[in-house]
């Protein structure tokens, strides 16, 4: 990357001086942001195609919302679920019409409203199947991220995120994430639930075989497990459906999404369930201060909002061809897959021109803000609100990068 200015350089020695280390950021100071651009402290522009991890589905600085948060804080902001507050109802059976489940848990996080739903589970185990007290199993898949808690990391693949966290939690058990039977087999009489992303985001953008969340809930069903979808990142518009797991025409049991559900602009996530599930919950047994506060329940409902005309998803869906032609005409030419859904996508980077981290930091200097999750992948997650102009913009500089390598390996 270019030499850094002297106002970008004081930035990042302050954060390293007196913050913690634990993401290794890129050299890249941000100032501004609206809608799929963000600005650095030096002025220059670049195409966003991280989007905070998917949080910001809706783009940057998106007045609307802003205007609802700020109208929220000013009228109120927080009163712990101690007492109602108007609003929370509204949310509430905004966003069960919008799934398809009956209740919803509000908490703040991805990995919270997970912990959520893997105690809803065992509850549910002990309380409604009838397994005996601390023997509940949880099937999980390998390559899966669903946050990095104590818990979480139990049954992650993740050996430099779970280095020195031990003893970790039992009850869970890993089978190939789009095995169907493996998932079949694990199941015994003491397994409660199947928890898995719909698309591994973390893991590249990794999409199972078709057919393979309905073929999930058969086997579920049948053996009387529940069925979590773990829609963080693929929740809210991001896979071209409200939730990704209405492409394939199911309901799952328990549901938990974050991220977006705010826009971006706020803390919030939440925990989708049947009846069933969800009343194993009675007062005391889990909470959060600022779970479903005013402020996040105004946000998420003006999302779902949006979410419900339908505009924003038949949008992405609308462009895909746009970015995935594009990617996928590099196919045999630097690249090795293109995978993905709508406007999301997982690209794997011939080692022969390079890693995905040098790929990375060539885009950068073009104005193109872009990570990769893999040492030879890409995540490539522009905004449903993106237009086609920048699409083609990306199209054009990703391209560039990688002929560019292409051709000078053929010199």
């Amino acid at each position: 990357m270019s030499e850094l200015s002297s106002r970008a350089s004081a930035e990042i020695e302050l954060v390293n001086e007196h913050g913690t280390n634990n993401y290794g950021p890129l050299p890249v100071v941000l100032a501004e942001g609206k809608g799929a651009w963000v600005t650095d402290v030096d002025g220059k522009r670049y195409l966003d195609a991280v989007m905070a991890y998917s949080a910001a589905n809706f783009g940057h600085s998106n007045d609307k919302f802003i205007d609802i948060a700020c109208a929220q804080m000013r009228k109120l902001d927080v009163t712990s679920r101690a007492f109602y507050a108007t609003g929370f109802g509204e949310f509430a059976e905004a966003i069960t019409k919008l799934s398809g489940l009956d209740r919803v848990l509000m908490m703040n996080t991805g990995a919270e409203a997970n912990e959520t739903a893997i105690k809803a589970a065992r509850k549910w185990g002990y309380k409604v199947k009838g397994v005996p007290a601390d023997e509940a199993k949880i099937i999980v898949m390998h390559g899966n991220f669903h946050g990095r808690t104590t818990t979480i990391m139990s049954f992650s693949d993740d050996e430099n995120a779970r280095d020195g966290f031990g003893p970790f939690t039992p009850g869970f058990v890993k089978v190939p994430f789009g095995d169907t039977d493996a998932i079949e087999a694990a199941i015994d009489d003491n397994t409660v639930a199947v928890l898995l992303e719909p698309i591994q985001g973390e893991g590249g953008v990794v999409v199972p075989p078709e057919g393979y969340l309905k073929r999930v809930r058969e086997i579920t069903q049948r053996a009387n497990v529940l069925m979590i979808c773990d829609e963080v990142q693929t929740g809210m518009g991001r896979t071209g459906t409200p939730f990704r797991f209405q492409a394939e025409g199911i309901l799952p049991d328990i549901v938990t999404c974050a991220k977006s559900l705010s826009a971006g602009l706020y803390p919030v996530s939440a925990v989708l369930g049947s009846n069933e599930v969800m009343n194993v919950f009675t007062p005391g047994t889990h909470g959060s201060t600022f779970g479903g506060n005013p402020v996040a329940t105004a946000l998420g409902k003006a999302v779902c909002d949006e979410l419900a005309t339908g505009k924003w998803q038949a949008h992405a869906e609308e462009l895909h061809p746009v970015l995935f032609d594009g990617l996928r005409a590099l196919l045999g030419r630097g690249v090795i897959e293109v995978r993905g859904v709508a406007l999301w996508a997982g690209v794997d980077i011939d080692p022969a021109i390079g890693t995905a981290a040098e790929v990375v930091a060539e885009l950068i200097e073009r104005g193109i803000l872009i990570k990769n999750t893999r040492p030879q992948s890409i995540r490539v997650a522009l905004p449903i609100v993106v237009s086609r102009e920048e699409i083609e913009l990306f199209v054009r500089e990703f391209t560039a990068v990688i002929e560019r390598r292409w051709n000078e390996r053929q010199a």
